[in-house]
C-alpha cells in the first residue's frame, strides 16, 4: 500500500511540473516579449549608408575609434564597453535642428542621470571648427554632464567613416570632397554588444519617449 502511494505522488509531481511548463509557455505565447530589431546596412536608407556596406546584412557593429571629448579626454569605445548609449551627429554653429537635437538630448541625459548603464555620444561634423575649447564652451551653455556625456571632435576622415560605415547616420553633399557630410536628425541607440537598436528623430519630443522606453526594453534583454 505505502509502494502505490509512493508511485502516485512521484506521479503528481510529475504531472505538477507539466503543468507549470505548459503555464508558462501559454503565458510567453500570450504575452511576447518585446524586443528591439537588429538594424543591418541593407535595411537602412541607403542614402545614409557607405556604398561599400550596403550589401551588409548581418554582424554589422560600431567600428573602434578615438576621438577627444569637450574636455581634452580621449574617447575610445573603451569608454562604452558593456553600455547601452545613444549617438548622434551635430556641430555647434549649427542654427537649424542641431540646438533642437541637443535640447532633446539634453531631455535624455535628465531622465537616465541615475542610470550608469546608459551614455549618450555626440559627433562633430565640422571637427575644425569644433575644437576642444568650442566643444566645451558650448557643453557648459547645453548642460552637458562630463561623467554621461561626450561631445567628440578628431579626424574628419574617421568621423566620416564612422557616420557612414557605423552609425548610418549622416548623408554625403556630393560637393567634390570626399569626406563632406550633411548630418540628419537621427539618435542612435546602440546596444551593449555595438550593435544599432534603433533610429530616433532628435528634433521630435514623441520620438524621444519611444527612444526613452527603448531603452528599458534593451536594459531587459
Amino acid at each position: 500500500m505505502l509502494q502505490f502511494f509512493s508511485k502516485f505522488k512521484f506521479l503528481a509531481m510529475v504531472l505538477f511540473v507539466l503543468s507549470v511548463i505548459i503555464i508558462s509557455i501559454i503565458y510567453q505565447i500570450k504575452n511576447p516579449k518585446e524586443v528591439l530589431p537588429i538594424f543591418q546596412p541593407a535595411k537602412v536608407n541607403a542614402e545614409l549608408v557607405d556604398s561599400t556596406i550596403q550589401h551588409v546584412k548581418k554582424y554589422h557593429k560600431i567600428a573602434d575609434f578615438s576621438l577627444t571629448n569637450q574636455n581634452g579626454k580621449t574617447i575610445t569605445q573603451d569608454d562604452y564597453k558593456n553600455k547601452i548609449y545613444v549617438a548622434d551627429f551635430f556641430f555647434t554653429t549649427c542654427q537649424t535642428i542641431c540646438p533642437i537635437m541637443t535640447d532633446n538630448m539634453a531631455v535624455v541625459q535628465a531622465k537616465l542621470k541615475n542610470d550608469n548603464d546608459i551614455m549618450l555620444l555626440s559627433h562633430s561634423v565640422t571637427p575644425v571648427i569644433d575644437s576642444v575649447p568650442q566643444l566645451k564652451k558650448y557643453a557648459i551653455e547645453k548642460g552637458v554632464n562630463d561623467e554621461k556625456w561626450n561631445l567628440v571632435t578628431g579626424d574628419k576622415k574617421q568621423i566620416y567613416q564612422l557616420a557612414r560605415k557605423s552609425y548610418l547616420a549622416v548623408k554625403t553633399d556630393g560637393n567634390g570632397d570626399e569626406y563632406d557630410m550633411i548630418h540628419t536628425e537621427n539618435f542612435i541607440l546602440i546596444d551593449k554588444k555595438k550593435r544599432i537598436r534603433g533610429f530616433y528623430d532628435g528634433t521630435d519630443s514623441e520620438e524621444i519617449e519611444r527612444l526613452l522606453n527603448d531603452i528599458e526594453i534593451l536594459k531587459k534583454e
